[in-house]
């Protein structure tokens, strides 16, 4: 019984998919933040333009 519970690697793919899945979620984190952050550099830069009366470079 305890040589079949050694051999058992059920739990180990288990974690390994949950590591895959955290890796994937921290890499669209930070894809999803760094479009963030440019896209609202874009309507700042729209929004200046507007107020101004000039057209955005």
């Amino acid at each position: 019984m305890f040589a079949r519970f050694l051999k058992d690697e059920s739990g180990a793919t288990a974690i390994e998919y949950g590591l895959i899945a955290a890796l994937i979620a921290v890499a669209i984190i930070g894809g999803v933040s760094a479009l963030g952050t440019q896209v609202d550099t874009t309507f700042d830069e729209i929004e200046k333009g507007i107020r101004t009366g000039e057209a955005p470079a």
